[in-house]
């Protein structure tokens, strides 16, 4: 017995000297450890809340579209971009009122909710669907340089027979009708590249494709008239 409690005070006395060499090392190991797992569970927290306080934003939003409250849906954007401006609600809420802004002729709000969405949207289809409408308004506007600008980087795939399209559309309303034919023709090749892939939009690609067409064939003799001269 008296052994026992010889060998058990050595390996007591041991475990005091290592614990004084590394125990303050092993607590700061616990405490980042235990501080690592809280801040990632608070972290995972803080997005849940700030998905869900967006999401309730967006809803508002939505709802204010339906109804024709341009000014409220304006407003709710608005305090989602301020809010919560690194959730796709936030682009999303920025298109969707710039909608309702246009509808109801608040053409320099629907400018400024575009122009965000177009330069801070996460999702790129979403900042190339935002630049093609910003570029829309400014045509309306005749802002024809600004609007060409806003459509010069190539969008995603799917989106480029609309870019060529709205770029043609420019040159056109610039008196450009060569360039003009040129971009819808570009617009064309693009489109019969998406048709052939087939799939659900194949339909309205084909009647799409004809609009194009139609353009393409009034430009033909705009061009010849004008090279005539």
């Amino acid at each position: 017995m008296a052994t026992y409690d010889l060998e058990e005070q050595e390996q007591l006395d041991s475990l005091k000297t290592w614990w004084k060499m590394h125990g303050n090392l092993v607590t700061t190991v616990v405490t980042v450890a235990a501080l690592a797992v809280l801040a990632w569970q608070g972290w995972g927290w803080w997005q849940r809340t700030q998905a869900t306080q967006a999401s309730a934003l967006f809803g508002g939003v939505q709802s204010a579209v339906a109804q024709n409250d341009a000014k409220r849906a304006r407003e709710m954007a608005g305090e989602l971009i301020d809010k919560f401006s690194g959730t796709a609600h936030a682009a999303l809420a920025a298109l969707l009122s710039a909608k309702a802004q246009i509808e109801g002729g608040d053409i320099k709000s629907a400018r400024m909710q575009l122009t965000w969405a177009a330069d801070h949207a996460k999702d790129d289809g979403i900042r190339d669907l935002a630049r093609l409408r910003l570029a829309t308004v400014m045509l309306d506007d005749k802002a024809y340089d600004e609007a060409l600008a806003r459509i010069a980087a190539e969008p995603a795939p799917s989106l480029a027979p609309r870019f060529n399209d709205l770029r043609g559309d420019i040159l056109m309303a610039q008196g450009k009708n060569t360039e003009a034919k040129a971009a819808y023709e570009a617009a064309l090749v693009k489109l019969d590249a998406l048709i052939k892939e087939g799939g659900a939009e194949a339909r309205a690609r084909g009647a799409y494709r004809e609009t194009l067409q139609i353009k393409i064939d009034a430009l033909g003799g705009a061009v010849a008239a004008g090279e005539a001269k």
